[in-house]
């Protein structure tokens, strides 16, 4: 896997087009929604706390938590009202760890309580959410669109998308990058060196909006970023899960055979409810 650079004409197609960003106050969010603008994007951004300044002014934005579907639910709503279509969706709200599964709290009486799940809900349920909602209102968009989830819900959902549906999915896996995810503490103990801006990981969401590789968007990728250069660590067949089928050899063409069959039936399926 060669790294790549990313270039202004790799984004005009940004241009114009609505996008959802959801963790959009500060951080990779933040950068993002500052790119998007830039590049002459549409954009609908959420979040637990205000835009800053000047954004607050001049993006349209609700307050939301991504763990409520209701909230979130509003959220798409209100954007495909304002704009009259949705293009993309950056599933990005997340949170750093609240606690581990080993900490043990205990109630009044001394019995231990049930582990807290905040981070899995926002950054896991939240995302889920989202890309549930990306999936319905892109279907209403003729030209279809795209979302960006966590790698687990690309390498799922990639598989799964029925084929007519004009509707791709990618993910990003930034480097070391200066969030408020990562206590402050660790980053400067990293050094400035080997820290990243978020507006290098932003480069790499517009990039997976709007380049094109052979005529075609970029759909089942997943773009490792690392101050100023990208790696495409992901791609459909390709990428991680190409070392995968190295190691089991034999048993992996097993198990992809009886995949293949699977997608067969389920592009079978989806281009008989396109016809519908």
């Amino acid at each position: 896997m060669t790294s790549f650079t990313i270039t202004d004409s790799d984004l005009a197609g940004i241009k114009d087009e609505v996008v959802i960003v959801t963790g959009a106050s500060s951080g990779i969010g933040l950068a993002t929604v500052k790119r998007l603008l830039s590049h002459g994007a549409k954009v609908y951004a959420s979040d637990v706390n205000d835009l800053p300044e000047p954004e607050k002014s001049t993006v349209p934005f609700m307050k939301v938590d991504v763990v409520s579907w209701k909230q979130q639910l509003e959220m798409f709503k209100a954007a495909k009202e304002k704009y009259g279509k949705i293009d993309h969706v950056f599933a990005n709200a997340g949170i750093k760890p609240t606690a581990t599964l080993l900490e043990e709290e205990v109630d009044e009486n001394g019995d231990l309580l049930p582990p807290r799940l905040d981070t899995i809900n926002i950054n896991l349920l939240g995302c889920m959410y989202t890309v549930k909602l990306g999936i319905y209102y892109l279907k209403q968009n003729p030209n279809g669109g795209s979302i960006h989830a966590v790698l687990g819900l690309l390498r799922s959902l990639y598989t799964t998308l029925h084929p007519h549906l004009p509707i791709r999915i990618n993910a990003i896996a930034p480097g070391w990058t200066a969030t408020g995810i990562v206590p402050p503490a660790l980053m400067a103990a990293l050094g400035a060196e080997a820290v990243q801006s978020p507006d290098v990981v932003a480069q790499s969401v517009l990039y997976l909006f709007a380049a094109q590789k052979n005529g075609e968007k970029c759909h089942g990728e997943c773009v490792y970023s690392n101050k100023g250069k990208f790696w495409d660590i992901e791609n459909g067949e390709r990428g991680l899960n190409e070392y995968v089928r190295k190691m089991l050899g034999e048993q992996y063409r097993e198990e992809e055979e009886g995949l293949n069959k699977l997608r067969a039936l389920a592009k079978k399926k989806g281009e008989g409810e396109g016809e519908a």
